[in-house]
């Protein structure tokens, strides 16, 4: 068997992978970015100003960055943006925590 036989014979049996097959089943894509700045610091933990970002997955998880303490700060995962709303904002009214998306929308939780 000489060598243009080994590379057609390759060439052959191989054109099955080639051939175009429908996308695996993927979850879902995108990310939407946001920063979280409290005005108010009721616990004098993380300080007042902006003091996490964080993402929102497509999938619902959210992902938080701490930013303090310096210099790395920490990171947070969670199942839903509202799960974090939960434990981080909704329990510190006088914060007056506002939450800032990328395309500008903002929610601003006050104490009533």
């Amino acid at each position: 068997m000489n060598n243009e036989s080994i590379i057609e014979l390759a060439t052959v049996e191989d054109s099955e992978d080639l051939k175009p097959k429908p996308p695996p089943k993927l979850a879902p894509r995108g990310i939407r970015t946001f920063t979280v700045c409290r005005q108010s610091d009721e616990t004098g933990v993380s300080g007042e100003g902006v003091v996490i970002e964080g993402v929102s997955l497509a999938s619902g998880h959210c992902i938080i960055h701490w930013l303090f303490p310096p210099p790395r700060g920490g990171i947070a995962i969670f199942d839903s943006l509202d799960d974090f709303l939960k434990v981080h904002v909704k329990p510190h009214p006088s914060n007056k925590t506002i939450i800032t998306f990328e395309d500008g929308e903002q929610t601003t939780y006050e104490g009533a």
